[in-house]
């Protein structure tokens, strides 16, 4: 299941904005014209920003400074259209169905800032930086000194003497360390009210006359409270997500891509992550974390085997099922119908225990699919090493 909902850009700054977070003028345009027209509005030149969910677009070309309407409407059609490729992507990149047309800003220095969960401390966690514009990770190794925190107690929140400690270390002074205060306490009131597992600002510009500027804006937002924001929910854009990902959260499987070429069926989150451990080892590289629960009814196997069998890369399926609530047998049916439905032919090594074994064994064996049997997973793990189901 998706873990986080990521928002767009655009998306990010209108939010920030209604917080009171300063953000420069835009227009998000859909076409080379409309890119144009907005460029034309800002007074000629602009920021042509495309609007993807991943990180290093400047590198990859995905942020363009333009002087003209023409000039901005020829960089829009260049990226409308096209698939970005960052060091945040695959290799195919994700596309670009819009660009963010922004006003150029008066840069004074950038800084960076970030809300998120962090596991020792078993809460919010803001961490700043006066290197902004810089990937973090990368100021994180070579600099660590550089990298500040500030630790949220949740009960409390984000403290007033917390925001002015935390400017003045970033080196904030007069207008700029006040208005930099409010924005830190404007960010926590985001993060916490929307049930975000990130909020991030790189840059967070001063300008020349003393003001702070979210020149930069992502938000992700936790899926499992997403009943909680009908307004959220309708900001997902599911074009840039994995589409096996999107598929399977829309039919309640937990499901995640990995680069293996091993499908692996699993019900169980614990099992799925032992399963994925030990067929890792055995140099069986798994192409998914899949559980598809204990309660699975036929359809939803074979929902799921179906998702597996989808990814090209998958070239033989390791089946660890354990059964208890979810029967053996109603594993093995669903299992059948799913390469029924798409005529697979992908190897099986299947391990099962629990529940109505022997019937599911011999559904399995009965199929006419190529199936090994084993009675261990790590007997499962060695027989795909070893080419069996291969």
């Amino acid at each position: 299941m998706i873990a986080a909902m990521k928002l767009h850009e655009y998306q990010a700054k209108t939010i920030f904005a209604r917080y009171g977070i300063p953000v420069p003028q835009g227009q998000l345009a859909q076409t080379p014209d409309e890119a144009a027209d907005a460029t034309a509005s800002l007074g000629g030149r602009a920021a042509i920003k495309a609007q993807v969910h991943a990180g290093g677009r400047g590198l990859a070309g995905g942020v363009k400074i333009v002087g003209s309407p023409e000039e901005a409407r020829s960089c829009a059609a260049g990226l409308l259209g096209s698939r970005l490729v960052t060091h945040q992507t695959d290799a195919g990149g994700v596309p670009v169905d819009s660009v963010l047309v922004e006003e150029l800003a008066d840069i004074a220095s950038e800084l960076y800032v970030a809300l998120t969960i962090d596991r020792n401390h078993r809460g919010p966690m803001l961490i700043a930086s006066a290197a902004g514009g810089m990937s973090i990770e990368e100021v994180a190794a070579t600099n660590p000194d550089a990298i500040i925190t500030e630790a949220v107690e949740p009960a409390l929140g984000l403290m007033p003497y917390q925001c002015r400690r935390l400017a003045a270390q970033l080196g904030l002074t007069g207008p700029a360390a006040r208005q930099g205060a409010a924005v830190f306490a404007a960010l926590y009131r985001i993060f916490a009210e929307n049930d975000c597992t990130l909020v991030e600002v790189n840059p967070l510009i001063t300008t020349g006359d003393g003001g702070v500027v979210a020149l930069d804006a992502k938000m992700d937002v936790e899926d499992d409270a997403l009943f909680r924001h009908d307004d959220l929910r309708g900001l997902r854009d599911r074009s840039q997500e994995d589409q096996l990902e999107a598929r399977a959260a829309d039919d309640d499987i937990a499901y995640v891509s990995l680069d293996g070429s091993v499908g692996c069926l699993v019900n169980g989150a614990g099992l799925a992550m032992a399963t994925l451990d030990v067929a890792s080892a055995a140099g069986a590289a798994p192409a998914n974390f899949l559980d598809v629960g204990g309660g699975a009814s036929e359809e939803k196997v074979a929902t799921a085997v179906g998702i597996i069998l989808s990814d090209p890369k998958v070239d033989r399926v390791l089946v660890n099922i354990f059964g208890g609530i979810l029967r053996c047998d109603v594993a093995a049916r669903g299992i059948v119908m799913a390469y029924a439905e798409r005529r697979a032919t992908q190897p099986l090594v299947v391990r099962m225990l629990g529940t109505n074994l022997e019937e599911g064994k011999e559904i399995l064996a009965q199929s006419g699919l190529n199936v090994t049997f084993t009675d261990t997973l790590t007997a499962a793990a060695a027989a795909l090493s070893n080419g069996k189901g291969a």
